[in-house]
């Protein structure tokens, strides 16, 4: 069991680790090997077009109106595509891209790309995956999840890969636990659904929002175990605020701190959880790249223990900048499903993993 015997250090690194990045925004830019370019399409004035470098401030005009024109940045090349006029300016020629300085945020809806990405190796994550594994008792388990992240409303730049500014995302998945030494039978499963609000600038991003978790017992495995197992109605509302760090480009450090201000079932208000990813930034192509995660989650109610993952193996990344991971994952410490969330458990499997 992982221990933390003086959890509120946690609070006290995210609070001056955000006044640190907000001390950092204001006095430069991410470095080069972060830094990137933001596709926008405006509508000037007649058989015009401009691209603005914000690297050294190139303006051109009159530029072909049917000339693609390729943007490269350390995370990746865009070709703009031609674009039809709108209503009113069939006249006017669109700006095939501009270029805008890093600094130049606006407002969108249902906007492309995250701020705040879910933790590769925390096992309650909004994803899509699926993990089989051994545990030490011999079973042989099977642990799908079903769901997503996707951003609502942005007042930042357009880069996708690495956005900056405010955004509203929701999420929500079911973590289902299958049983495949017994007929595939469901022995729980965990939803979990929220309203996170994140902010980017520079090497840091934050998240802070609400989300809701339930646990539910398998009908299969109350039956199957009846009359000494009964439902367990474990349930957490809760607030919760985290940071992120990129040190360099490869490396993602990450906290995250939470307060259920409701809790049923043998719930406790505090949890906690932190680690490290690397990976190779940007686009990866079809070749992909290794990736190494690693994750511990503790939890009030049980005195502060909890449960510590890792993983490793290959990585996609495409424009969006969401992730196909696949490779080996290790966990030990307490359940990952809450209905067994006393019971102790060591996981060696395989898995694949799409992360938002």
């Amino acid at each position: 069991m992982l221990w933390w015997p003086r959890p509120l250090c946690l609070l006290i690194f995210l609070a001056s680790a955000f006044g640190f990045g907000q001390v950092s925004a204001q006095v430069g830019y991410p470095p080069a090997s972060l830094a990137s370019r933001e596709l926008v399409s405006l509508y000037p004035s007649a058989n015009t077009a401009m691209s603005v470098d914000s690297g050294c401030g190139y303006l051109a005009s009159n530029m072909p109106a049917e000339t693609p024109w390729i943007s490269t940045s350390p995370s990746g090349t865009f070709l703009s595509e031609p674009l039809p006029p709108i209503a009113g300016q069939l006249d006017e020629e669109p700006i095939r891209l501009a270029n805008l300085p890093q600094n130049y945020w606006y407002w969108q809806l249902l906007p492309d790309g995250l701020i705040y990405h879910s933790y590769w190796a925390g096992p309650r994550e909004p994803r899509i995956s699926t993990v089989f594994f051994k545990e030490r008792d011999g079973r042989t388990l099977w642990d799908p999840i079903l769901g997503g992240r996707v951003p609502l409303l942005r007042f930042g730049n357009g880069n996708t890969l690495h956005p900056q500014g405010w955004q509203l995302d929701v999420e929500g998945a079911a973590m289902v636990r299958l049983n495949l030494d017994e007929e595939r039978d469901v022995e729980s499963s965990d939803f979990r659904f929220g309203f996170p609000v994140t902010y980017g600038i520079n090497q840091w991003q934050f998240e802070f929002g609400y989300y809701h978790l339930s646990s539910h017992r398998g009908d299969e495995f109350i039956v199957r175990n009846l009359p000494s197992v009964q439902r367990l109605n474990y349930v957490r509302d809760s607030i919760n605020l985290g940071v992120s760090y990129y040190p360099i480009s490869r490396v993602r450090l990450y906290a995250e701190t939470a307060y259920a201000f409701f809790i049923a079932g043998g719930a406790q208000p505090w949890e906690f959880q932190f680690g490290l990813e690397y990976s190779k930034a940007g686009l990866t192509g079809p070749r992909g790249t290794p990736f190494f995660a690693v994750n511990a989650h503790l939890r009030e109610e049980l005195e502060f223990g909890g449960d510590l993952t890792v993983q490793t193996g290959w990585l996609w990344r495409g424009r969006s900048g969401h992730v196909l991971r696949t490779g080996l994952s290790y966990m030990n410490g307490k359940s990952t499903q809450y209905q067994f969330f006393r019971d102790s458990e060591q996981q060696i499997g395989f898995g694949l993993w799409f992360d938002y």
